[in-house]
């Protein structure tokens, strides 16, 4: 191992042990080739992306028509990434926005050189070592890997596990993963939405009744946690139990016996419980949500799993994952895979997969054989609310597919991008498809917006999802 990527740390007993140091880099998750998740290392604290050969045998040779010979460098000073475009022909975009020729910025979330796609990274260690893979069904990150391994460990070490996590982020995988890994295997797993479960239902429903219990009840039913025997029962939005319910919980969690309503003595139950929350659970414990001995009883080992956000490497391959699925005819275009890594998704990877497949849809009934940027909806991935994001290529188009609400809309672009556009304009002879492209919009897009701040421009001259190839 190269000595450069280590630092002393000291161990628990004082003794100085040797720590590998994180090494940065860049990871490209889309090209011309698909989706992927290449990693690539900086050295000396800097790559250059291009056709060419690399200096010093560092690879960041990109088999891309539209990407230059020597197309932009990434580098890392002072803790920040940034990009320097290196004359490029086609351009280096970060966060949809054209750097100047030769100029530099801060790296943002998502670089497009040509039609490929990289994000920067701490540490590459972790991707080089893991990758992204297919586990158990889902696209899986080096991140939700190790997240799973923990998993693993809980089942082996005891029979609970809390999962915390937003919406839609795969908390149920996860529990399933513990299922799967667990001596409980062999059994049922048995998932329960707590948050749907009317509270006049939850104890009949969780606990299982006998006949004559209740009016209407003839027959003796299980609940879930008798169908859960032998197996695991996962409980999701734990916290939406009422609190009667929440300690009837915790008695049987602790003596595995269950007491149905209308029984006169209770019945065994082995079962693993797995619990998640999209909250904090010390924190729905002080607002009075959790009984807090409870809390004690299935708050640890806790996993949180990240938002789809704080995982780009996965998102390109979730989307040709799913393009795959319901439209193998269709393919990605660069545009779209883009503005899925630019988006905040709040829905996570649920709401990513629902959007995609709405967007393959438009792309079909166009006529089109690539998905773009323009087949996503304007609102899809975009936080509820909240404060307007600065204008940008994707929010102009984002507010262009929106301004046909019928409803009153304020400009749709501001001074800044209206000069912004009519420099584009006069830089490509007033070709729209040409302008259209360098801007990050769709030429139909643009002629909108011209339209209507009544721009003067030439005529389209092609299809904007034709290559410029780069000599």
């Amino acid at each position: 191992m190269d000595q450069s990527t280590l630092r002393p740390s000291l161990t628990t007993d004082g003794h100085r042990d040797a720590v590998a140091a994180p090494v940065p880099g860049v990871v490209l998750v889309f090209s011309t080739a698909g989706a992927r998740a290449v990693p690539m290392r900086l050295c000396d604290g800097a790559l250059d992306i291009g056709r060419a050969d690399t200096p010093g045998g560092i690879d960041g040779k990109l088999e891309d028509g539209r990407v230059s010979r020597r197309h932009a460098r990434i580098a890392l000073d002072g803790g920040r990434f940034t990009v320097t475009d290196l004359g490029s022909q086609n351009g280096t975009f970060v966060d949809g926005e054209r750097l100047p020729v030769n100029g530099s910025r801060a790296a943002g979330r998502v670089i497009r050189v040509g039609d490929s796609l990289l994000v920067t990274v701490r540490d590459v260690r972790p991707l080089e070592e893991r990758g992204v893979r297919v586990v158990d069904g889902f696209v899986r990150g080096p991140e939700m890997q190790e997240l799973l391994d923990e998993a693993a460990r809980a089942a082996d070490g005891g029979g609970t596990l809390h999962v915390r996590g937003e919406t839609g982020t795969g908390k149920e995988g996860v529990a399933q993963a513990f299922h799967r890994r667990s001596s409980h295997a062999a059994g049922r797993f048995v998932p329960v939405n707590c948050a749907a479960i009317p509270q006049n239902l939850a104890e009949r429903l969780l606990f299982g009744a006998r006949r004559g219990a209740y009016s209407g009840a003839e027959r003796d039913a299980d609940g879930y946690i008798q169908e859960a025997d032998g197996g695991t029962l996962f409980l999701d939005e734990i916290a939406e139990l009422d609190a009667g319910v929440q300690a009837k919980l915790l008695r049987t969690i602790e003596s595995r016996e269950v007491m149905q309503l209308g029984a006169s003595r209770p019945s065994k139950s082995d079962f693993q419980l797995c619990s998640a929350t999209n909250k904090d659970l010390r924190v729905l414990v002080a607002a009075g949500a959790l009984r807090e001995d409870l809390y004690f009883r299935v708050g640890r080992p806790l996993v949180t799993v990240p938002a789809l956000r704080n995982r780009p490497e996965e998102i390109a391959l979730l989307v040709g994952e799913e393009l795959e699925r319901v439209a193998p005819t269709l393919a990605a275009h660069v545009s779209l895979v883009e503005q899925c890594l630019l988006r905040p998704w709040p829905g996570n990877v649920r709401e990513l997969i629902v959007e995609v497949r709405a967007a393959a849809q438009a792309a079909a009934a166009d006529g089109s054989t690539r998905v773009q940027a323009r087949h996503l909806a304007a609102s899809a991935g975009s936080a509820f609310g909240g404060a307007t994001a600065p204008a940008t290529a994707a929010t102009v188009a984002s507010e262009d597919a929106a301004e046909r609400a019928p409803r009153k809309r304020a400009p749709l672009v501001d001074d800044e991008w209206k000069q912004r556009i009519e420099e584009a304009l006069r830089k490509h002879g007033g070709n729209v498809t040409a302008s259209a492209r360098e801007l990050g919009l769709h030429r139909t897009q643009l002629r909108r917006l011209l339209e209507r701040h009544g721009i003067a421009a030439g005529p389209d001259d092609g299809d904007d999802d034709d290559p410029k190839p780069d000599v």
